[in-house]
């Protein structure tokens, strides 16, 4: 399947059911790593993410037999919409089987496309072996989120559209859950380019591929761990990882904190929502040992729900010293408050929250404990913040934040 033929046709197919993504140039990227950076915003596609593109291209490989049974996949929620677009589209019944852990904004947007939506298992691996059993059970016929040629081949059109608007493209960066995106993305490049250089990314939490990789087989993770959801699988393809063996030039593996810092880099500087497996191209950015590069960072979807959204803006306020507590010991007496208060404004310091404990110490003209959580610039606004304070002999300590 994975021919140069094949992804020609691809293109021509999917093109039924996408919208352009045309690239866009990231100024802050570039200067931060030296390269000229480039992002492929698949997040705005009409379901959210690339999935419909490798959905609908197999869909349409199959017999009207097969897609008459009714179509049945698993997914953690990009692909399930991909696959209940696709098969809305071509008229056909479509059973989705997603994980409990789902965010709520995949799962309603999955139904939305009519849909029969099934939760079971706590991550991917476990959804899918329930799919498998109610294929063979009712007779429909599975679409696998990744392992499968043609998904892949349906997935690589992406690499058509990057060349054809960036053909000097050195590197393109590829999310990596089961690798359906990677294997079609780096096939069809370096058909196209032997030159181009892929990189998979994968959350550290979840690097079933770059163990399989330094296994040279492929293997399954004991557990996966992390918030990127669409990328927390244990077993990459085994039908894909040759692909994926000789079209890869590397693996990036991501830690969770980074994510969190990606999503406010996206959120500030291009003002765009990106969910956490889509963060990962944008973290490995700073990974990348290369000047003067022409890099595509694929965003491979933004299906954020708002409390996820909400949580990972706090976490990465916290993270950039954006958001702190201090903890100062001070006479109960009048006027304390607000010299606190005072120094604070001063330094253009914004408090958020106080907490004013009277009862830290059984002797209150000694020390009443005053808990300030505040808003500031970055590190070195905070790192201000706090000298004055201490300056003035309240001897700020820096406390955890309870979100």
């Amino acid at each position: 399947m994975l021919t140069l033929d094949k992804f020609e046709e691809a293109s021509e197919i999917v093109k039924k059911v996408t919208q352009e993504t045309k690239l866009i140039y990231s100024s802050y990227f570039s200067d931060l790593t030296g390269n000229k950076i480039y992002f492929k915003p698949e997040n705005m596609q009409r379901t959210g993410a690339y999935k419909v593109r490798g959905a609908y291209y197999k869909i349409s490989t199959l017999s009207e037999e097969e897609r008459n049974k009714g179509l049945i996949t698993a997914s953690a929620g990009n692909h399930a919409q991909g696959v209940a677009y696709a098969a809305k589209k071509y008229g056909v019944k479509a059973v989705i089987v997603m994980p409990t852990t789902t965010p709520l904004i995949k799962v309603e947007r999955t139904k939305s496309y009519g849909a029969e939506v099934i939760l079971h298992g706590d991550v991917y691996d476990e959804a899918c072996a329930h799919a498998m059993e109610l294929a063979e059970q009712e007779g429909y016929t599975f679409i696998h989120p990744f392992n499968d040629p043609a998904v892949a081949t349906g997935q690589g059109t992406i690499t058509m559209e990057i060349v054809q608007e960036l053909p000097l493209v050195d590197y393109i960066l590829v999310p990596v859950g089961g690798g359906g995106l990677a294997t079609g993305v780096s096939t069809l490049a370096k058909l196209l380019n032997p030159h181009i250089k892929v990189i998979g990314v994968e959350p550290a939490g979840a690097a079933c591929l770059k163990a399989s990789m330094e296994k040279g087989e492929v293997c399954t993770l004991p557990k996966v761990n992390t918030i990127a959801d669409g990328t927390a699988v244990q077993t990459p393809g085994d039908v894909i990882f040759p692909y994926l063996q000789e079209n890869l030039d590397g693996i990036i593996t991501i830690e969770d904190d980074e994510l969190i810092v990606a999503f406010l880099d996206m959120v500030e500087n291009h003002k765009m929502i990106v969910e956490n497996s889509g963060l990962l191209t944008v973290a490995a950015l700073r990974h990348m040992d290369v000047k003067n590069k022409k890099i595509v960072s694929i965003l491979s979807g933004g299906n954020m729900d708002v409390i996820t959204m909400s949580s990972v803006v706090q976490h990465g306020l916290i993270q950039r010293d954006r958001i702190f507590t201090v903890s100062v010991l001070l006479p109960d007496r009048a006027g304390e408050l607000v010299r606190v208060a005072t120094i604070i404004a001063e330094n253009q310091g914004n408090v958020i929250k106080l907490d004013h404990n009277q009862f830290v110490s059984t002797n209150r003209n000694a020390a009443v404990e005053l808990k300030v959580t505040m808003e500031a610039f970055g590190t070195e606004h905070k790192k201000k913040i706090v000298e004055a304070l201490d300056k003035d002999g309240f001897r700020p300590r820096l406390i955890r934040i309870n979100l």
